[in-house]
């Protein structure tokens, strides 16, 4: 092992980095980077393999920063050690268009593997890094050529202990034995409130233990470098186990508040500042000091990384004349390019095929083209049957050992897991060779809804398989029937939410899911049968809103969504049958794609002079920017048989009709009448 004065300065210059930023930016968390400053420099300058040139390198080691509050520690290394994080980047840490957000984002920073900061979400991402290594080690690796072996290290804190999805992230990963997966707990006994004797006083060792994992505890984490190196090491011998190393330091280490909560959240004031640079051997009345010796020793690792990328590279090179045609693939992979003429796979469908639940036109979708696009992984939280999400032939994701599985697998059973399955996705889609999909009811993806955020933040190609999406699950009753789940998930930034009508627009939506690379999506299915639109096709769903049926007499046009485009059609027949009236109908599975649309388009769709009234089984809210007249549900739902739980919200065709009648007559002597399209736009300017 052998530490000594070099290491002492690198550690101290971390310490002192933070500091400075968190007073010059007067906000930000100095505590967690001086109390793990060691651990960090030890994990990186020693068993940690990367290369800051190409951050991108297949094999590298991943590390996640959970407590990503303790961000700063993040940054100072990633600026030692070269990545492309500047001396001028730290001094504007937490500033506004700087690369050094309050909490890390992947898109932003350079050496970020996952967009961290909602406490536990980094260790659930940890544990889908791991996934994607073991499952792409079980695809590519071959006799002789071990392309794929990096590890995944994680930090935590208590906060992201005290979260339920690090803990429902935790039990999977114990399940699953991820060997290659090394989660370090930094246990300094601070939470926001304060010590967490007043509140958190569990055995999280034991807890871990119970999950499955390989446990140690290094009692002094903040200057015994020889115990945290062995810890390390001795992690990295387990194999068939996950492992967690309990780490105590004290936060804050040199402050005056060290190991208090006053050294959590805050800056350290300027006589503290001063003293802590005293007690390190720093000048006091300096700023953002690097000795050059702390970068010639980070710089060295560096550049051992360098080269051990070019060894994998020559061994790439190897295995592409051995085996070329998994070389080939894995390139492709991480081109984010698909295969070629994989669409060809995606089923269409007439007017005369029968009427199926989009829940089984999804699986039919998996099943078509599951061979055509192999980095597609699926998978369930514990719904499988339900959710339709598994193609006949697949094989689990599962240790081998187990006879359940293989590493191999695309398929994966994720339990009564919803945010943890959300959080590993998001670490599986990071890593970079694989599409995550995974399925649960609509309702329980707000159990999910803080991973569900951060695909979106992370810009993470991530697919939300949510069926049973309306009262038309029926009788489970209010509890399963979401009614305000796709207002919220709309409203939010960089998700495509969609709600196919029938077999053509699910396809359009796997589509556009498939081919959005840095946008995740939610697909809402149905329980019960839908019959196939005359106007359906993959190319009029890509649009995200279409005609569905036109009428240049019309008097309305009624725009819906899902289950309610075939009763709106009914609705149709019954006002012309019984009241006279032409309407015309537009079904608009996607929101967002249909806003990305041009405004003529969208006023084709939804055009001036006539109303426009919404028909969806959900809450009406954002309705009002497509609409003039919303029909909706805006209270819980019933339990009963679907028809007779429609039948008692009047969505039904004379339910429907009868709301045309009244929006006709309330709009009458409106004149000129403009599309809800043109006030949108005007409001937009």
């Amino acid at each position: 092992m052998g530490y000594g004065k070099v290491d002492e300065l690198a550690i101290n210059t971390i310490r002192t980095l933070a500091v400075d930023a968190t007073f010059q930016a007067n906000s930000g968390h100095p505590g967690a980077p001086m109390g793990m400053a060691p651990v960090a420099h030890v994990l990186f300058n020693k068993f940690m393999t990367f290369n800051p040139k190409n951050p991108d390198w297949l094999n590298r080691d991943r590390f996640v920063l959970s407590n990503g509050h303790g961000c700063m520690l993040q940054y100072a290394i990633l600026h030692l050690f070269g990545y492309g994080v500047s001396m001028d980047a730290l001094k504007h840490f937490r500033q506004v268009d700087s690369i050094t957000p309050g909490h890390p984002e992947a898109h932003d920073t350079p050496g970020i593997e996952v967009t961290t900061g909602p406490l536990g979400q980094g260790f659930a991402n940890a544990v889908g890094l791991a996934i994607a290594q073991q499952h792409t080690a079980g695809v590519f690796n071959k006799p002789n050529f071990e392309l794929i072996n990096n590890h995944t290290y994680c930090f935590f804190g208590d906060g992201c202990s005290m979260e339920g999805i690090a803990s429902e992230a935790a039990s999977l990963a114990g399940h699953l034995q991820l060997g290659n997966l090394i989660c370090i707990y930094d246990d300094n006994h601070i939470s926001i409130d304060g010590d967490t004797k007043v509140s958190f006083t569990e055995d999280v060792t034991k807890r871990f233990e119970a999950y499955g994992w390989h446990t140690q505890h290094v009692e002094d984490g903040d200057s015994d470098l020889e115990s945290i190196e062995a810890a390390i090491q001795k992690a990295k011998d387990v194999k068939d186990k996950p492992s967690v190393i309990k780490l105590t330091t004290t936060i804050g280490f040199g402050s005056k508040l060290q190991g208090t909560g006053g050294v959590h959240g805050n800056p350290l004031k300027a006589d503290d500042v001063k003293q802590v640079k005293e007690k390190f051997g720093f000048d006091p009345e300096k700023t953002f000091v690097v000795p050059q010796e702390v970068y010639d020793a980070y710089h060295k690792h560096a550049s051992e990384g360098a080269a051990a990328e070019e060894e994998w590279n020559k061994l790439l090179e190897k295995y592409s004349g051995e085996h070329k045609d998994g070389a080939s693939e894995l390139k492709r992979r991480l081109s984010r390019k698909l295969p070629e003429g994989w669409q060809n796979k995606l089923p269409v469908y007439k007017p005369s095929d029968p009427a199926v639940a989009t829940r089984k036109l999804s699986e039919s979708v998996l099943e078509a083209i599951h061979e055509a696009v192999p980095e597609l992984l699926s998978g369930s939280a514990d719904l499988t049957g339900s959710n339709n999400t598994r193609w006949k032939n697949a094989v689990d994701f599962q240790p081998p050992s187990t006879g359940l599985g293989d590493w191999s697998g695309r398929y994966l059973r994720y339990g009564v897991r919803e945010h943890g399955m959300a959080g590993i996705m998001n670490g599986m889609s990071a890593y970079g060779t694989i599409i995550p999909a995974g399925g649960t009811f609509l309702n329980f993806v707000s159990y999910a809804a803080g991973s569900v955020r951060l695909s979106s933040l992370s810009h993470q190609r991530v697919i939300y398989i949510a069926t049973h999406d309306s009262i038309g699950l029926g009788e489970d009753g209010p509890t399963h029937q979401p009614i305000e789940t796709l207002a919220h998930f709309r409203a939010l930034p960089n998700m495509m939410v969609w709600r196919p009508a029938d077999g053509n627009e699910t396809s359009a939506a796997y589509y556009m899911a498939l081919t959005s690379h840095e946008t995740p999506s939610i697909m809402a299915l149905t329980r019960q049968n839908l019959p196939q639109l005359e106007a359906s096709t993959l190319a009029n769903g890509n649009k995200g809103g279409y005609v569905a049926l036109e009428d240049k007499e019309a008097k309305i046009t009624l725009v819906s969504t899902g289950s309610e485009v075939s009763i709106c059609l009914e609705a149709v027949k019954y006002l012309k049958d019984n009241k006279s009236i032409a309407a015309r109908v537009v079904s608009m599975p996607c929101t967002e794609v249909f806003d990305a649309q041009s405004k003529d388009y969208k006023l084709s769709v939804i055009p001036d002079g006539i109303p426009t009234m919404s028909v969806e089984v959900m809450s009406t809210l954002g309705w009002e920017k497509y609409s003039h007249e919303q029909f909706g549900l805006n209270r819980f739902g019933a339990s009963g048989p679907y028809k007779d739980v429609y039948k008692k919200f009047e969505f039904t065709p004379e339910g429907i009709s009868k709301r045309a009648v009244l929006t006709i007559d309330f709009y009458k002597d409106v004149k000129p009448l403009r599309s809800p399209i043109n006030r949108a736009f005007t409001q937009l300017i």
